[in-house]
């Protein structure tokens, strides 16, 4: 089953959003270019030290979530970046009911980090802001996304 995409539309609204508090114009590109230029803006306003639109963080989180389990479908393990969205990805036995044997947890931030590749598996593990459990929760294969 291919992943649920997020609302084009909404992706967008987020998106004009976080550009206008950066001082930006309006995203004018196509609708499939607006998930990676969400990520983009949302990672100006870290590098301006500065908190993201939460829509815009929403989304950009959704967005890379939706690229992890494009890249690692399958139901063995459940990644959470609560409070915007948790998806189950990676080949192997599946998971039905109760706590998954193998989860990740992490927030927004270092999610988004982690996708991106500005911030390592094993130091975000290490340090305490990727918690990771069960013997499949190793998503460094699979990163970075974008």
């Amino acid at each position: 089953m291919p992943p649920r995409r997020q609302d084009p539309a909404r992706v967008r609204a987020a998106l004009d959003a976080q550009l206008a508090d950066l001082g930006l114009p309006p995203f004018d590109g196509p609708d499939n270019a607006a998930g990676p230029a969400v990520v983009s803006a949302v990672l100006a306003a870290y590098g301006r030290e500065t908190a993201p639109q939460r829509e815009a963080l929403g989304a950009a989180v959704r967005y890379l979530l939706e690229e992890l389990v494009a890249r690692a479908p399958g139901r063995t393990v459940e990644v959470r970046v609560p409070p915007f969205a948790a998806v189950q990805c990676v080949e192997g036995p599946r998971h039905t009911r109760g706590t998954p044997p193998n989860v990740v947890e992490t927030d927004p931030r270092t999610w988004i980090a982690l996708a991106t590749g500005r911030e390592g598996w094993p130091a975000a593990v290490a340090d305490g802001r990727v918690r990771a459990s069960g013997g499949r929760a190793d998503l460094s294969p699979y990163l970075p996304i974008f």
